[in-house]
């Protein structure tokens, strides 16, 4: 439910992350083995937008257990750097960096909180700022968090943000087709909801987590406010998770409504680029 911030938030928060991280891990849903052997963790799109990273550094922000961080290295980039307030996650990263035979210069992690990055990354600037899907909902201040990533946005070089939707957390989780909840609600979603969506049945302790909602509006304003030159804006069609029960997964992996249904956006996109 909806309700004013916990004063313990933040410690809500990674307290769920450090003990989801181990179930994680082990999990089907991130399969590690065959991330180790080889497989992607990057969707199509990122790729196509992103563009080529051979030779760049880049920038991971609430990097989770390193695996996007990872493959980007694997694409090419020649620096990574993955940001994560989990202690257990970024020791997770750590571990799976080595066991690629990346060495610290190539792929290294630090635990901290993603407001801190500045001061708590090893280089003051990057080619390429990356925050992958289902991070922004754990902030309560996006433009203290756009001002913390433009900062770190290397001259010539871009922010790309790809995230869920925020329109999806106003309808309802059976259909999709009702409006149910404020698209522009301030207070936070409080939740105890056991389990991960790793593994839904798994056995939990702490279940309390504390998201926000964040309407593109105000991310792509506050990117602009943080000096940076948005260059694109996608909204896509698809998601990475079944949110809803009417979703469809299809053979490309992602999830969307039947083709009889009205579409709306379930994840977007944005690029935004820092003057040379």
């Amino acid at each position: 439910m909806y309700s004013p911030t916990p004063d313990d938030w933040h410690e809500a928060n990674r307290a769920r992350w450090d003990e989801r991280v181990p179930i994680h891990a082990a999990s089907e849903f991130y399969d590690l083995d065959a991330f180790r052997a080889g497989k992607d963790a990057l969707r199509d799109f990122e790729l196509a937008e992103v563009g080529d990273v051979t030779g760049r550094s880049l920038l991971h922000l609430q990097c989770h257990i390193g695996l996007d961080t990872l493959s980007w290295a694997r694409h090419g980039a020649s620096h990574v750097v993955g940001l994560d307030f989990s202690e257990p996650a970024v020791e997770t990263a750590r571990a799976l960096a080595a066991d690629l035979g990346l060495t610290q210069e190539r792929a290294a992690f630090v635990a901290a909180d993603v407001y801190d990055a500045a001061e708590a990354v090893p280089d003051s600037a990057y080619d390429i700022v990356y925050t992958g899907t289902g991070a922004l909902c754990w902030l309560p201040d996006i433009e203290r968090w756009a001002e913390t990533a433009a900062s770190l946005v290397a001259p010539g070089g871009f922010l790309y943000v790809a995230e869920f939707h925020p329109l999806t957390d106003s309808l309802d989780d059976e259909t999709g087709s009702r409006l149910v909840y404020d698209y522009f609600v301030r207070d936070p979603w409080v939740d105890t909801t056991p389990g991960t969506y790793a593994d839904l049945d798994a056995a939990t302790v702490h279940n309390r987590s504390v998201e926000w909602v964040h309407p593109v509006g105000e991310v792509v304003t506050a990117l602009a406010k943080a000096g940076l030159r948005i260059e694109f804006l996608h909204e896509h069609d698809a998601s990475l998770i079944p949110r809803y029960g009417a979703l469809q997964r299809h053979d490309d992996g992602y999830y969307r409504f039947p083709a009889d249904r009205p579409r709306i956006p379930l994840m977007y996109s944005i690029k935004a680029t820092r003057p040379a």
